[in-house]
């Protein structure tokens, strides 16, 4: 039974980790540059509240008696 020698090479172990790194770095310096943070949004929307019909950029009109259960004119 003949022995199977591995032959190891630390050179090519050293290249693989170093391109990992390259590939990690450059991604994350394309992210940066090309991405990047453009600052505060120029729009302000203020803020608005939760219920759409009251909404300053509400479509309809707020309903007389806006009760969603039913008594007290809401039905």
């Amino acid at each position: 039974m003949d022995k199977t020698e591995h032959k190891e090479s630390e050179f090519r172990t050293w290249m693989v980790v170093f391109c990992l790194v390259v590939i990690i770095l450059g991604q994350g310096f394309f992210s940066f540059f090309v991405i990047g943070d453009r600052g505060q949004p120029d729009w302000a929307f203020r803020p608005v509240p939760d219920v759409p019909g009251q909404s300053p950029y509400a479509v309809y009109e707020p309903l007389p008696h806006p009760q969603h259960v039913k008594g007290a004119e809401g039905e």
